[in-house]
């Protein structure tokens, strides 16, 4: 069997697939780490609609001669579907109040909000919040989406940008023992908060960093991976120690872990970003 990927001839040997479905399978996660999705697929030369994936996934790979597979990049689907959302709100934002009720039962049935309930949960959610439930102001989702899509269309520049907010995030980790100290309590709590928000965009960027192929690979220096995990730990420890209303432990935690290792996270990101 021939497989062809964008005209492109894949070199591959098959394992134990038996069926198209079971190589289908294989391909989307291959592809989906190279931050690519199948958009089209052929099977000698006939193209498989919606209808006809559940007949096409059964079938036996000695039976098919080829397959060709279009794909699409993740990247730009997320694009796409994030400047929908904006349209989105701006129609929101024009309806009188009756009209506002009905909204969000049609709104979800669309294809951005589809793909950004699987893809995005979390900004699913906030639109949620705004569009059903009137919780969230129709400004504050837009500021939300918009900095979202500058994560996806210029994740590098977006990353040196939020240097200056770190060093004032590190800044306040390692006072936040002393504020605790002097029950500045609001404080602390808004530190936590701070440091919380910045390590999640930190973690969107990495991802569509990693998935539109600017991390070097090849790098020399402190495995990336590693330095998440480690970072990863440290946030657990944090959460456990600050469910415990466990002050003393929290402040250490903020002061020489979390403050030290996200910093060694964000800088070893920087190198590694393909200039």
């Amino acid at each position: 069997m021939e497989i062809k990927i964008n005209g492109n001839l894949l070199d591959f040997s098959l394992d134990e697939e038996n069926t198209l479905g079971e190589v289908l399978a294989n391909l989307e996660g291959w592809l989906s780490n190279s931050g690519h999705r199948i958009a089209n697929l052929s099977i000698d030369g006939n193209e498989v609609n919606a209808s006809m994936v559940e007949s096409a996934f059964s079938k036996k790979v000695e039976s098919i001669k080829s397959i060709e597979i279009k794909t699409i990049i993740i990247a730009d689907l997320t694009s796409e579907s994030l400047q929908s959302l904006l349209k989105d709100i701006d129609d929101f934002e024009n309806l009188n109040f009756d009209e506002k009720k009905n909204f969000h039962d049609t709104w979800k049935e669309s294809a951005e909000a589809q793909y950004i309930s699987a893809e995005i949960p979390d900004l699913f959610a906030y639109c949620v919040n705004t569009f059903l439930n009137g919780e969230l102001n129709p400004l504050v989702l837009r500021s939300i989406v918009e900095e979202i899509q500058r994560e996806v269309n210029e994740p590098a520049d977006e990353l040196k940008k939020i240097e200056p907010v770190l060093n004032e995030i590190c800044d306040r980790l390692i006072e936040l023992p002393l504020d605790i100290q002097t029950g500045k309590d609001a404080r602390a709590a808004q530190t936590i908060q701070l440091f919380s928000a910045i390590t999640e965009k930190i973690f969107r960027i990495v991802r569509q960093l990693d998935t539109q192929n600017y991390l070097d690979k090849t790098e020399k220096i402190k495995p990336l991976t590693q330095l998440i995990t480690e970072f990863g730990n440290i946030l657990k420890d944090l959460l456990e120690a600050y469910e415990k209303n466990d002050s003393v432990l929290v402040g250490d935690i903020t002061e020489y872990e979390a403050s030290v290792k996200i910093k060694e996270l964000y800088t070893t990101i920087l190198e590694q970003v393909k200039t």
